[in-house]
């Protein structure tokens, strides 16, 4: 099946926190190879890795210096080999991330480019002069904070980054440097790598002309914790070239059938609409974005961001998620909506396992697990340092998995990379598994319905306005779905159905009147026209 990816499962794997099987306190690949039987348990489709890659870690593996090779803080390629027989015998899908729009400033690549200004590498990055008063060539500002541009003595040029300066941009308008990664994407596939989630995907090009992003049209009446977004990032990425270059990359996945392409919109300024233009036919297969990893848990929200995806791209996919490695947990963002945490952590779960399109869990959200709060002393995490204390939840996110309630919960017999903490090592696998009614129970018994149920899989989505907290749609002509995304009971009356079907989450239906209870959740069979009134009405 060449299109598995269409309303898929993806669990995203954070290697160095996964499970540890050699003590030295780091995740690694015979690790992650060991505990794939709890992801297909899951009922997941697909395996998405974050880097593995030969690196200083000085992101934590977003700092790519050998793109062909396992870091040996993972194990070997003889590893990684194992690891993908282990998850296709699972009838697991395994996808790796690819980091393309910079590498480590240790990449031998870079080395040469920075060593003189004529090397065969020369323009292999983005060097440019600087101006006559010695300032840099833009305001184009990092993503991990101040200039994006990086003076080099060697060169007397600066060079761009739009992330740390030790991760110095490529230049992809240098036709060497797209040939350079089709072939690094090429020797994973070769492999049986089933596909690549793309970090940054907006990211790969840079304005030519090296024009200055304006201020973001959005009034900031008060400087955020990162300036970065106070900018409209028109310039430094953004670019029209990413969908040719997006292009040739599914002309190599073409090639093998079978593979599958993500992307990651890092945009704040009309992402749904960019997600929309990078999955038109011939370029990415998905794309997600932040949208919905911020506050807002309101339907009117869910509906706008879902309504506008389909409404605009109509022959787009887009993946949806509520978090990942980048972003604080769902069941810390959203606690003031639960009643409980597990309540919360439940109907999180049962409504992204509820939309259309493929989706995306970050490992531990079938736990329910929270962010770990952490002291400045613990952090590793270079964004976290520095925009102390902001709270960003990288590291705070990234903590161990959590398997059984042993010291560091299972992941090592070692002095784990991150702590496991009281309030983590409580919400572990072992004392969920077969518990009917705990979190990981309701992940797996939603996604064994999302996998049967061919109107989640596929039918098209149409919203109900109902009053808030109250969210409802119809997935095909057969499914209405509503939720109660508040800890305070609801209840409304409902015509044209047959019945509650599937999974519910506090959820009674007599005669006509639908009655939710705090986060509570319902699928309705239809059987004729769907209408809501108010119980006054």
């Amino acid at each position: 099946m060449t299109d598995w990816w269409r309303g898929s499962v993806t669990y995203q794997v954070y290697p160095r926190s996964f499970q540890d099987d050699d003590g030295d306190g780091i995740g690694d690949l015979k690790g992650i190879t060991r505990r794939l039987p709890h992801i297909a348990d899951l009922g997941a489709d697909a395996v998405w890795l974050s880097p593995i890659f030969t690196s200083p870690m000085l992101d934590m593996g977003y700092d790519v210096s050998n793109y062909t090779d396992v870091d040996p803080v993972f194990g070997t390629l003889k590893d990684y080999d194992a690891l993908i027989a282990a998850a296709h015998k699972l009838g697991l899908k395994v996808i790796i991330d690819q980091v393309m729009n910079h590498t480590s400033d240790q990449h031998p690549a870079f080395v040469e480019s920075r060593s003189s200004r004529n090397n065969p590498k020369t323009d292999w990055y983005v060097w440019v002069d600087p101006r006559h008063d010695g300032t840099p060539p833009s305001n184009w500002l990092s993503v991990f904070g101040g200039p994006a541009w990086q003076w080099d003595a060697r060169r007397k040029q600066y060079y761009f980054h739009n992330f740390l300066s030790q991760q110095p941009d490529m230049n992809f308008h240098n036709p060497e440097v797209q040939e350079f990664h089709l072939a690094n994407m090429r020797f994973w596939l070769e492999r049986g790598t089933d596909g690549f989630r793309f970090d940054t995907v907006n990211f790969f090009f840079h304005d030519k002309l090296l024009r200055h992003d304006a201020a973001d049209y959005r009034i900031k009446p008060v400087a955020p914790g990162n300036p970065y977004e106070m900018q409209y990032h028109l310039y430094s990425k953004n670019q029209p070239e990413n969908l040719p270059w997006l292009e040739r990359i599914r002309d190599l996945m073409d090639e093998f059938p079978g593979t599958s392409t993500v992307g990651e919109m890092g945009e704040s300024n009309h992402p749904i609409e960019m997600m929309g233009e990078y999955t038109q036919p011939g370029r990415l297969n998905q794309c997600y974005s932040f949208d919905m990893m911020g506050y807002d848990y309101s339907a009117a929200f869910f509906r706008s961001k879902i309504g506008a995806f389909f409404a605009g791209a109509p022959d787009g996919w887009p993946m949806w998620a509520f978090s990942n490695h980048d972003v604080v947990r769902q069941a810390t963002r959203w606690a003031k909506h639960g009643i409980s945490q597990d309540a919360l952590a439940k109907q999180a779960g049962t409504l992204l396992l509820s939309f259309q399109g493929s989706i995306c869990l970050w490992e531990g959200e079938e736990l329910g697990q929270t962010d770990t709060e952490l002291a400045l002393s613990e952090l590793t995490d270079p964004q976290g340092i520095n925009f102390w204390p902001e709270p960003i939840g990288r590291d705070n996110t990234r903590t161990p998995m959590v398997w059984d309630a042993s010291p560091n919960g299972g992941f090592t017999k070692g002095k784990p990379w991150l702590p496991v903490k009281a309030p983590q090592l409580a919400r572990n696998v072992a004392s969920q598994q077969g518990v009917a009614g705990s979190v990981l129970e309701t992940y797996r018994t939603m996604i064994g319905y999302r996998k049967a149920t061919p109107a989640l899989m596929s039918g098209a989505t149409q919203f109900i306005v109902l009053p808030e907290p109250l969210l409802a749609f119809t997935r095909g002509d057969t499914l209405l779905c509503v939720f109660n995304l508040s800890p305070e009971a609801q209840a409304v009356q409902v015509a044209g159905v047959a019945g509650l079907t599937g999974p519910t989450l506090d959820a009674n239906l007599k005669g006509q009147t639908l009655t939710l209870g705090p986060n509570g959740a319902a699928f309705l069979l239809v059987n004729g026209a769907v209408k809501f009134a108010t119980l006054a009405d």
